[in-house]
């Protein structure tokens, strides 16, 4: 009897001490960062975990954005949704329209007595996705910009000043002729996303409305408008650099071809998302990159606005339980602390989301250590946002920026006018807006 006492007591001590583990509440999310990114987001969660015992958050691989997306409204309809799910800027009005399936972070974090400072986050970044009483939708988690990248090793071959960026497109011009005719390079400079840099950041930065009702930013009804006089004028001139050879066009949706151009040194200047300066430093093994603000139209602008945000941020769905929420909003609590966010935005290129992160590394004297790597920052953060320059939000802009990537390379051929093409992804675009709208009224 004694022994037999011995053996379950210590067989009882042994699923006690167990049971901390086995009674962790688990938070599935759902993400679309693969490679070092994807590792880093991993190396982010298990910081989580090891923190506490309660909770352990899962992230699971889902594939592109879009593909992350469509996933996870199929399994929110099949009550298997993930409790939280990365998704991309352009997905935000969907997200919005989803009504029913989306707890907003600022409902969660408040039911469930978590800090919660709206202030003490970047404003360009959560702007964007907020309400139109201000109320933060989703959780700001990777945001990037577009910016400038050149090859200081080209300038210097051309007679260029290699710490001297082309501030203005007149400039990016004249520094194009000099690096081709002096053969430092066969092109003066290619691109990353058409649509998101050349029409969406175009309009932006020049202070011209993309679209009615704010940018979206009023509701479902908005139309497109970036058919204006400015960005006409710049597809005209992209027209006229590629068919002169100082612009090579780097492909459809991201560019994949553009930064490969880059790097080989085949053109000598690019534009793409802050998110790329470690892959093209890491690529670039043969030059020194320097980086800069986008260029602007002087004679359209004094003072360019604020470029605007890239990259996704965390939205919560609906139907788990209060257990998991409560998990969910300490996640987010760790994910908002200054150490966490300086980390994540020093390895990856994209935007602390808190100013206490970018104080962080100001402190820990980063910035200065890696020139550069504050342009995105300043670039966002300058100046007030106004309403064309705080985002864009339209339902299925994926589809939309289709339309336009297909009127662009109809200019290049030659098929269209830069008004002909720009007047025709409007109008196939705001197709795209009415057929949204239809569908989530």
């Amino acid at each position: 009897m004694y022994k037999n006492a011995l053996f379950l007591s210590a067989a009882l001590a042994a699923v006690l001490s167990a049971s901390p583990a086995t009674a962790q509440t688990e938070i599935t999310w759902w993400h679309a960062m693969s490679a070092e990114l994807g590792e880093k987001l991993e190396e982010v969660a298990q910081g989580f975990n090891e923190s506490q015992t309660e909770y352990k958050v899962t992230p699971v691989f889902k594939g592109t954005y879009p593909e992350t997306l469509t996933a996870a409204i199929a399994a929110f309809r099949a009550n298997e949704q993930p409790a939280i799910v990365q998704v991309y800027e352009v997905g935000t009005g969907t997200m919005m329209a989803a009504q029913g399936a989306v707890y907003p972070v600022h409902q969660l974090m408040t039911d469930k007595g978590e800090p919660w400072d709206p202030s003490g986050f970047l404003q360009p970044v959560v702007g964007y996705y907020s309400d139109t009483e201000g109320n933060i939708l989703s959780m700001p988690f990777n945001s990037s910009t577009p910016i400038f990248y050149y090859n200081k090793d080209v300038f210097e071959k051309a007679g260029l000043d290699p710490e001297v960026a082309p501030k203005t497109w007149a400039e990016v011009e004249e520094f194009s002729r000099k690096i081709v005719d002096s053969g430092a390079a066969k092109c003066g400079f290619t691109t990353a996303w058409i649509t998101w840099i050349h029409t969406e950041n175009m309009s932006a930065l020049h202070d011209q409305p993309f679209g009615t009702l704010q940018n979206g930013f009023g509701g479902p009804a908005a139309e497109f408008t970036f058919n204006n006089e400015v960005t006409v004028k710049h597809w005209d001139n992209l027209k006229r650099w590629s068919d002169e050879g100082l612009f090579q066009y780097g492909g459809p949706v991201g560019g994949a071809d553009a930064q490969p151009k880059f790097v080989s040194q085949e053109c000598a200047m690019f534009m793409n998302s802050s998110a790329g300066r470690a892959g093209v430093i890491r690529n670039a093994t043969d030059f020194e990159v320097g980086f800069a603000p986008l260029p602007y139209y002087d004679d359209v602008i004094e003072e360019p606005k604020n470029s605007i945000i890239g990259g996704a941020t965390l939205w919560v769905l609906n139907g788990k339980s209060d257990e998991v929420y409560n998990g969910v909003a300490k996640f987010f609590t760790y994910l908002s602390q200054p150490e966490v966010q300086a980390d994540w935005h020093q390895f990856t290129g994209y935007l602390p989301i808190t100013n206490a992160a970018y104080e962080l590394g100001q402190e820990q004297g980063y910035y200065e250590a890696n020139p550069g790597s504050d342009i995105a920052i300043e670039q966002i953060m300058r100046g007030t946002p106004s309403e064309n320059s705080k985002g864009v939000r339209f339902g299925n802009l994926t589809q939309a920026r289709d339309a336009v990537d297909a009127e662009f390379e109809a200019l290049l051929a030659g098929q269209k006018t830069a008004q002909e093409a720009l007047d025709s992804a409007v109008e196939r675009g705001n197709q795209i807006l009415r057929d949204f709208e239809a569908s989530n009224s």
